[in-house]
């Protein structure tokens, strides 16, 4: 019998794959690439912060899970909680971190194995947005680690690339096209963390 895998992404507009021309973004590109056959549901929402993220997910999860099933959670926020407004960050890393902890426990109660990629860089926000997204992502790692959650890192690699950049600069300044997405995807397919999560019964 073929084992029941379903995977749920949720996080924000880079999950959503805003600005792939093919709507496919890096979630259609690493499901394309995975060789199993499993039930994905895209969850990503535009604008969304870990406190929309936090406050939505079980909501939105817990239909798409079935007991018995090897049911799966990849969660990816944080670049639109270090974005600034009136002066401050719209969720302070603090919060974000907290946010993230308890949707990870949660994730655990409930027996779906969870997953966290690294928020992607806003290249138009500018050089302080980047170092506190850079900032959030390494204590996201840390806190990955203490929890035994696989974490997959992208901010660094991503500022770094020209083609993320190239593509969001002629957008919005935030959302890549169809190569940037694929740049995200090929790290999260590369990274063993990934590969042994995804291999290895939840």
């Amino acid at each position: 019998m073929t084992e029941d895998i379903r995977i749920c992404f949720i996080g924000d507009s880079f999950v959503q794959g805003i600005g792939d021309p093919g709507y496919r973004g890096w979630v259609g590109r690493v499901l394309e690439a995975t060789g199993k056959d499993v039930t994905a549901f895209n969850l990503g929402i535009r604008r969304n912060t870990s406190e929309d993220v936090l406050r939505r997910c079980w909501q939105e999860v817990a239909p798409r899970t079935v007991p018995g099933a090897d049911n799966r959670l990849v969660v990816s926020f944080g670049s639109n909680d270090m974005v600034e407004e009136d002066g401050a960050v719209r969720v302070a890393p603090a919060r974000c971190l907290d946010n993230l902890a308890t949707l990870l426990d949660g994730s655990r109660r409930r027996s779906v194995a969870p997953l966290v990629v690294g928020p992607p860089p806003v290249v138009g926000a500018g050089a302080g947005h980047l170092a506190r997204t850079t900032e959030l992502a390494d204590g996201m790692a840390a806190l990955c680690r203490e929890r035994h959650v696989p974490f997959v890192p992208t901010t660094r690699h991503l500022a770094a690339d020209p083609v993320w950049a190239r593509e969001a600069l002629s957008g919005d300044g935030a959302h890549p096209a169809a190569g940037g997405y694929r740049r995200l995807a090929d790290l999260v397919l590369a990274d063993t963390r990934w590969q042994r999560w995804l291999t290895q019964p939840s």
